[in-house]
């Protein structure tokens, strides 16, 4: 274990399950002991994780085996959550941050463990695998078809047969009501909006489920986030428990 200061706040590096992992304290933690949950790229486009650390929340992450999400890194998750609340006295639930592959990961960890999550945000994120990383829908390219391919071991043949994208499993997020925020750029040529966060944008009006989606005009993949986080802030502390 080795504690640093992180943005200027304390950071506590340790191993979980093998794993490296990381849990940045709130100088002062909030009277619930919220969190949020960095599905991947933890250091990536902080400023809404520094945001909520100076409103009392804290920030964790566990290192995945591969960013494609494998159900191993999404039970590894399940029992991380645990394991904060145990040790560290947290809330039982989290509000995972899924940017990008991020958001792959944070989807489908929803799916699977419902329990561990109060809501979700999910930035530009990847919810079908046919459009990134295959691009088969024809807005990407696909030069990050032979990661997947190492990573999973599944083919592209296969992939067009897989029926567990974040799609197929928006009904499951939908039923334990769990809301979204969910963040765009509608120039997104690396995961195209219409082929990925759009279906989930339907499928959740057309239900009724709870969701904000915020698009920015004209931005592509990147920057993940608001440069004013306050909408984010505000969903996040609507759904803390």
């Amino acid at each position: 274990m080795k504690e640093t200061i992180w943005h200027g706040f304390r950071r506590i590096d340790f191993e979980f399950e093998g794993m490296a992992a990381i849990l940045v304290c709130p100088e002062q933690a909030n009277a619930h002991k919220n969190w949020l949950l960095k599905t991947e790229y933890f250091e990536a486009f902080p400023n809404f994780e520094l945001a909520m650390l100076q409103r009392g929340w804290h920030v964790a992450y566990v290192k995945n085996v591969t960013r494609w999400c494998l159900d191993e890194d999404l039970d590894r998750k399940a029992r991380f959550v645990a394991y904060l609340a145990k040790e560290y006295g947290l809330y039982q639930r989290c509000i995972p941050v899924g940017m990008s592959c991020g958001g792959l990961i944070g989807s489908k960890f929803a799916a699977r463990h419902p329990a561990c999550v109060t809501a979700l945000y999910l930035d530009a994120p990847v919810m079908n695998l046919l459009s990134c990383p295959a691009g088969l829908g024809g807005k990407c390219g696909s030069d990050m078809l032979p990661e997947f391919i190492a990573a999973t071991g599944m083919g592209l043949s296969e992939l067009i047969c897989y029926r567990q994208h974040p799609i197929d499993q928006m009904h499951l997020l939908l039923e334990n009501h769990i809301p979204v925020m969910l963040v765009y750029g509608d120039s997104d040529d690396v995961v195209p909006y219409s082929e990925n966060g759009a279906l989930l944008e339907a499928y959740y009006r057309q239900n009724g489920g709870d969701l904000v989606a915020i698009g920015k005009p004209g931005c592509g993949h990147h920057p993940h986030g608001l440069e004013d986080p306050t909408p984010i802030i505000e969903f996040a502390e609507a759904h803390c428990l």
